[in-house]
């Protein structure tokens, strides 16, 4: 009997799924059912923001600095930090506004006309709740450590499921492969989540491994990674010539960027430049006119950036206009930064221009978004999230059919040889994934320590 047909290590394997998905369900399924919600974020911000989103199809657009300038004026004391531009002759221009009371706000207006359509707190709409909720729980780097520890512990649950689930035999395949309608009790539900976990195990293991890069902990490991080993953001675009750094990253300058582009240093505009870390520093030149947002869409345009893209106004003095394009195919990803002062571009980057791991990260974000392939890819991942929360569900719900009255029904403990072997491998999979490296070494501690106290009980 070779050691993967062990009894024993099959219990081991068991104790394992069974704590981590009777733990981690729950987070999974929120998970789940956020991320289904935002796969559709368009169509279902269509249907609830119609009258803010959608407007009568335009052959002229105003200025943005009309539109801009419309929007500021629809919210009290508001003071505009970015535009979204449209992507079609009958969408309106999305607006950036904080009020004057510190609420941020996304302001509609029609490009045609400059009549402003309404305004609301993204987090307040159900794509937006979806959003935060599905990164964070809304409860900031906490919650943010709390998803990534439910995701790692997703793979390791998908591995010993896989393992538990593993047929015998050409029948036993057959069997495997098809729930057992016919079953009642703990037995259909046994077979659903086996056969639902095995078409679903690949897709939701992708899912996954493309949610991570966003993480605290594991995103900030593999952009480092592939920083040092020149495989992300490209090292040219690092240095803006004569133009130093403004001590900011694109993502804390506009709060938004590319995965990719996250951490990558913002240059400052003219004179200001020497000003290093100052973004709001008084200007060096006293004579020195900002070109305004129309002269900077006139660059872009001259660049060969086109509708939609977001373009982040100037923070300060030293601050830069900062447009970029997120299209549905990463390869059209581009990100230009012009000075304020001069209209001249400082830095231009592309999809071209990444590293093959930022290259592949930016691909797989797409696809776990279900943008990549249009309404074939949100169904396909759609799948995938209803996979894994019909697989939350039933397994819980297994586990309560077979507790008795009051107990855990937890699968016994492991003989010390025999854990320490399953430990080994399972602790193989936290030095890849370090947060569930580290609440592994936890749950072996609290085990051996259980484990002691009923030995010297």
């Amino acid at each position: 009997m070779g050691w993967l047909s062990h009894p024993a290590t099959y219990r081991a394997v068991w104790r394992w799924h069974f704590y981590a998905g009777l733990i981690v369900a729950p987070f999974l399924l929120i998970l789940s059912v956020t991320g289904a919600i935002y796969l559709f974020n368009d169509e279902i911000n269509d249907v609830l923001h119609a009258e803010k989103r959608i407007v009568a199809p335009h052959a002229e657009t105003l200025p943005l600095s009309r539109l801009i300038a419309a929007a500021e004026a629809s919210v009290p004391g508001g003071k505009a930090t970015r535009i979204d531009t449209w992507g079609a002759p009958d969408r309106s221009a999305e607006v950036f506004v904080t009020a004057g009371d510190g609420t941020a706000l996304r302001a509609f207006v029609d490009p045609g006309t400059g009549a402003p359509l309404g305004a609301y707190v993204y987090e307040r709409t159900l794509v937006g709740f979806a959003d935060r909720f599905h990164g964070s729980l809304m409860l900031g780097t906490f919650g943010d450590g709390v998803v990534e520890l439910a995701a790692c512990w997703g793979v390791v649950l998908i591995v010993t499921g896989l393992y538990l689930w593993r047929p015998r035999g050409v029948r036993g395949v057959a069997e495997a492969l098809t729930p057992r309608l016919r079953a009642r009790g703990r037995p259909f539900w046994k077979s659903l989540h086996a056969v639902i976990g095995v078409w679903t195990a690949g897709l939701i293991l992708f899912l996954i491994l493309t949610g991570l890069p966003w993480a605290n902990v594991w995103g900030t490991l593999l952009r480092a990674g592939a920083d040092v080993a020149e495989v992300g953001y490209p090292t040219s675009h690092r240095n803006h010539g004569s133009v130093p750094a403004s001590g900011q990253t694109l993502q804390q300058a506009t709060g938004e960027a590319p995965w990719t582009l996250e951490n990558a240093p913002m240059p400052s505009s003219g004179d200001h430049a020497a000003h290093h870390g100052a973004a709001h520093a008084p200007p060096a030149d006293p004579e020195a006119r900002p070109i305004g947002v129309d002269r900077a869409a006139e660059v872009l345009a001259a660049a060969g950036m086109a509708h939609p893209y977001r373009l982040s106004l100037p923070n300060g003095p030293a601050g830069v206009f900062s447009a970029y394009t997120y299209p549905d195919q990463p390869q059209g990803q581009r990100t230009i930064q012009i000075d304020q002062y001069s209209g001249r571009i400082l830095n231009d980057v592309g999809f071209q221009d990444y590293g093959p791991a930022a290259k592949a990260v930016e691909l797989g974000v797409q696809l776990h978004m279900g943008n990549y392939f249009g309404r074939a890819n949100q169904i396909v991942m759609l799948f995938a999230c209803l996979g894994a929360a019909a697989l939350s569900i039933s397994g819980p719900v297994m586990w309560w059919r077979r507790r008795p009255k009051g107990g855990l029904a937890a699968p016994r403990p492991l003989a010390p040889a025999r854990a320490r072997t399953v430990a080994l491998i399972t602790l193989g999979l936290g030095v890849a994934f370090p947060l569930a490296g580290a609440s592994l070494l936890a749950a072996l501690a609290i085990d051996h320590w259980a484990g002691r106290r009923r030995a010297e009980g």
